[in-house]
């Protein structure tokens, strides 16, 4: 069994509108472009929408006919861009998405059905539409957090998208992403900050300091030169989970110290080594197309049953290559086909069969 695309065509895609056109919205838009989508954007400053027209985006405010409308604003300003947007979308079979960092409470605030909470996580420390590449989200994990309100028709539509942009898909609940980002991104973002600027004012008395930075700085601190007009917005609506972290960081710190104090070699050594250990660990592996396993899900009329088993993929760490909804005339969901990979696929069955779905494998 193979999965469809929709049913579209490389020449004649669909619409898309991208409202925010720095360097993640211009490279989602040459992306959709080269997909065969025709793409308009715009964006609040005059200076970026023309940089944006030179690369061949056509700027236009607002899109009612857009199929797929990408929000990439502030993260602050999501959530009413969001409503502003839904009010003028002539369907109710378009999608509403958005790219930023922080997701629970956006999330919660929007009710439309056709909006699917986004962060694609890709970037550089490069701004503007002048730095966009198209296949900036190759490779790169795009996280959806889809809600109760989200169908799999919306779903594994925007899924679909998002592979051909060549983006691994992972379905996260809301807070367990700003969580999981607090960690992963939003605390080391500061820690980067702080050691270049620990740095930058050494070197102001050991001039040389920056001339022998060696490759672990350069690599720790590059992420500290990304767009910093981005980060307030984000780290102030993952408030709570950012402090957690940063405590849970500054007693790690202490408990470092405190064996350097000590000359506690053991202990120094035991923490180190369970990092490098969880440093090699980290996954990352690729799946051919011949690997694939094929699932039918059946999906009962209630909401939040898609976000269910999207979420339990991402929890286990099932990676979903592909999606489709397979309609009947006497239900309103019908069948969820999904191609995962075949390594995974006895114990994501056994965990969706406890979970009360009926799953069948093609």
């Amino acid at each position: 069994m193979k999965l469809k695309n929709c049913g579209e065509t490389l020449t004649d895609r669909g619409r898309a509108h991208i409202v925010g056109l720095g360097l993640i919205g211009s490279s989602i838009a040459l992306a959709l472009s080269k997909g065969g989508w025709r793409v308009t954007g715009w964006d609040s400053d005059a200076r970026v929408n023309a940089e944006a027209e030179a690369l061949g985006i056509q700027i236009e405010g607002v899109n009612t006919d857009a199929e797929l409308t990408f929000v990439c604003v502030p993260a602050g300003a999501v959530a009413n861009t969001v409503r502003e947007i839904s009010t003028h979308l002539s369907s109710q079979d378009a999608i509403i998405t958005d790219v930023a960092g922080v997701k629970a409470a956006i999330v919660r605030s929007i009710s439309d059905p056709r909006f699917i909470g986004g962060h694609p996580m890709a970037g550089s420390e490069l701004r503007g539409p002048r730095s966009a590449d198209s296949e900036m989200f190759r490779g790169a994990n795009w996280i959806l957090t889809p809600s109760e309100g989200t169908t799999p028709t919306h779903y594994s539509r925007l899924h679909t998208i998002l592979r051909e942009l060549g983006a691994t898909v992972v379905a996260v609940d809301p807070d367990q992403h700003d969580r999981l980002m607090a960690i992963a991104s939003h605390v080391p973002h500061l820690v980067a900050g702080a050691l270049m600027n620990e740095a930058t004012d050494s070197s102001q008395y050991d001039a040389v300091l920056l001339q022998l930075a060696a490759g672990g700085f350069r690599d720790m601190t590059r992420i500290a030169a990304g767009d910093p007009a981005i980060w307030p917005d984000v780290l102030f609506e993952n408030r709570d989970a950012v402090k957690d972290t940063l405590n849970s960081l500054i007693s790690r710190m202490q408990t470092l110290l405190s064996a350097i104090e000590t000359s506690d070699r053991l202990e120094l050594e035991r923490l180190l080594q369970k990092a490098a250990e969880a440093r090699r660990a980290l996954p990352g592996r690729a799946v051919e197309s011949e690997s694939l396993a094929y699932l039918r899900i059946e999906l009962s009329d209630e909401p939040g049953q898609l976000a269910r088993v999207a979420v339990t993929a991402s929890d286990m760490l099932v990676n979903i290559f592909d999606i489709e909804i397979s309609h009947s005339a006497s239900e309103a969901f019908g069948t969820l086909l999904l191609a995962v990979d075949s390594r995974d696929v006895q114990r994501f069955i056994e965990s969706l069969v406890s979970d009360g779905f009926m799953v069948g494998q093609t």
